[in-house]
C-alpha cells in the first residue's frame, strides 16, 4: 500500500510539471516505470511497455499493454489535470488478431520464442491441444500466452486460432492425453499404416470414435488419426485416477532419465530444468510456472535453514546465487527432492539424472550442494500459481 500512495504523488508531481516543460516526458517515464514495477512486474506473464513523445506540444502515448487497469490509471490521470494528449497505445489483444483470439497447439510440440522469428532464443514450448490466449500478430507469428502466463511468440503453422465459439464448440468434445512419453497418431487402425504425426507426453485430442485397440481422434485442425488406446487415457478419467502424490512424482520424473537438455524445452522431447519440472508435474495434473526464478516464488517455504532437513519427496529445489553485498538472489537451477535415504534429487543438465548431496554416493553433485538456496512444497499446497487442472480443466473464453 506505501508503494502505491508513492505512486500517487509522483503522478501528481509529474502531472503539475507537465504543463510547463517538455523535459516532463523524462518523469513520465518514470511514472510508466512505477506503474510497470506496481501491476507487471514480471515481462514474461504481463505487458507494459508505454513511451512518451511531444509532438507540437501534444503529449503522444504509444506502446503496448495486457494491463488494461495500470493504463487506465495513467489515462485518468491526465485527463483529470486537463493534459492534452494523443492515445496510440495497443491494449492487447486488439484488431490485429480480430475474433480468433484464442488457439490450440496443433504440433506434438510447438515452439513458443521471445521474438517473431524462427531465430529468436526458445521461450517455452506447447503441446498438441494446449489452450493458448492469442494477443498479436506480426506477419505469419502470433504472441500467444500459455496456461501457465508465460507470454511469447509462435509460428502460425504450429497452432489452431479459434474465435471464443469455436473454442467452446472444442471444449465440449471427449478428449483423450497421451500418456506415453513419445509415440504417434496413425492414419489407420495399424502402426503399419502412415502416421499422421508424432506426438508426446500431454498431447490432447478429441475422440471421434472408439474401437477395440484404437481410438479415432481428431485434431483441432481437423485432421484425423488413430491412437493405440494402450498409450492414452480419457482425458477427464486421467485426472480423477491420477495419484498426483510423492511416489508418482517420482515415477513421472525417472520415466524422462537420459531425455537431452533443451534451453526453453518443456516437454518430454527435450527441457531445460524448469521445463522438466513443469514437465514433471504436469504429468501429476498441475501446471506451475515457467521459469525456475518463478517457481520458487510458489507454494511453502521449506528447509529454510538450508540444512536438507524437512524435505519431502516431490518438493523443489533451488541453485544458484544467494543475495549479498546488496545484490539480490539469483536463481539458475531447479530440480526435485527424492530422497531415498541417498540424499538424491533429479534433474535436467545436460541431460535429466538423478545426483546426490551425499559425498559417499557415487552420482555426488557438490556444485550444486555448494549454490544451494532452499526448497519449496507443491505438493498439498493451496496456491493461485499451481493450477490443479482437477478444478480448472480449460482456459474460459
Amino acid at each position: 500500500m506505501k508503494s502505491i500512495k508513492v505512486l500517487f504523488v509522483l503522478l501528481f508531481t509529474v502531472f503539475i510539471s507537465c504543463k510547463n516543460t517538455s523535459s516532463s516526458i523524462s518523469d513520465l517515464e518514470k511514472v510508466e516505470t512505477n506503474l510497470k514495477q506496481q501491476f507487471a512486474p514480471d515481462k514474461r506473464v504481463k505487458i507494459f511497455d508505454i513511451q512518451f513523445e511531444n509532438k507540437n506540444n501534444t503529449l503522444v502515448l504509444k506502446g503496448e499493454t495486457t494491463t488494461k487497469k495500470a493504463f487506465n490509471m495513467l489515462i485518468d490521470s491526465l485527463k483529470r489535470r486537463s493534459i492534452a494528449f494523443k492515445n496510440e497505445v495497443r491494449i492487447l489483444p486488439d484488431s490485429a488478431v480480430g475474433d480468433k483470439k484464442y488457439a490450440l497447439g496443433n504440433n506434438s510440440v510447438i515452439n513458443i520464442r521471445s521474438q517473431p522469428k524462427h531465430s529468436a532464443e526458445l521461450g517455452t514450448q506447447g503441446l498438441l491441444g494446449m489452450e493458448l490466449k492469442v494477443l498479436d500478430k506480426k506477419g505469419s507469428w502470433y504472441r500467444v500466452q500459455t496456461p501457465d502466463n508465460y507470454i511469447s511468440w509462435v509460428d502460425g503453422g504450429g497452432i489452431e486460432r479459434m474465435t471464443a465459439e469455436e473454442l467452446q464448440s472444442w471444449n465440449t468434445k471427449n478428449k483423450l492425453i497421451y500418456t506415453k512419453n513419445s509415440g504417434y497418431v496413425y492414419e489407420q487402425k495399424s502402426e503399419n499404416s502412415t502416421r499422421v504425426s508424432d506426438i508426446v507426453f500431454g498431447g490432447i485430442l478429441a475422440i471421434k470414435k472408439e474401437y477395440d485397440s484404437y481410438y479415432e481422434v481428431e485434431y483441432p485442425d481437423g485432421r484425423n488419426g488413430f491412437v493405440k488406446k494402450a498409450d492414452a487415457v480419457l482425458y477427464n478419467s486421467w485426472l480423477k485416477k491420477n495419484p498426483a502424490n510423492a511416489e508418482f512424482i517420482e515415477e513421472s520424473a525417472k520415466t524422462m532419465l537420459g531425455v537431452p537438455y533443451l534451453w526453453g524445452g518443456t516437454s518430454t522431447k527435450g527441457n531445460d530444468c524448469s521445463g522438466f519440472t513443469k514437465t514433471v508435474y504436469l504429468m501429476n495434473g498441475f501446471v506451475i510456472p515457467r521459469d525456475a526464478s518463478q517457481q520458487v516464488t510458489a507454494g511453502k517455504i521449506v528447509d529454510e535453514n538450508l540444512k536438507f532437513e524437512g524435505l519431502e519427496k516431490g518438493d523443489l529445489m533451488f541453485f544458484g546465487t544467494p543475495a549479498k553485498g546488496g545484490k539480490k538472489q539469483r536463481v539458475t537451477h531447479v530440480g526435485i527432492w527424492l530422497g531415498n535415504g541417498k540424499g538424491e534429487f533429479i534433474h535436467s543438465a545436460s541431460n535429466v539424472h538423478l545426483s546426490s548431496i551425499n559425498d559417499s554416493e557415487k552420482h555426488y553433485d557438490g556444485f550444486n550442494k555448494n549454490r544451494y538456496l532452499g526448497s519449496r512444497r507443491y505438493l498439498g499446497v493451496k496456491d493461485d500459481k499451481i493450477i490443479d487442472l482437477k478444478k480448472s480443466l480449460q482456459i474460459k473464453p
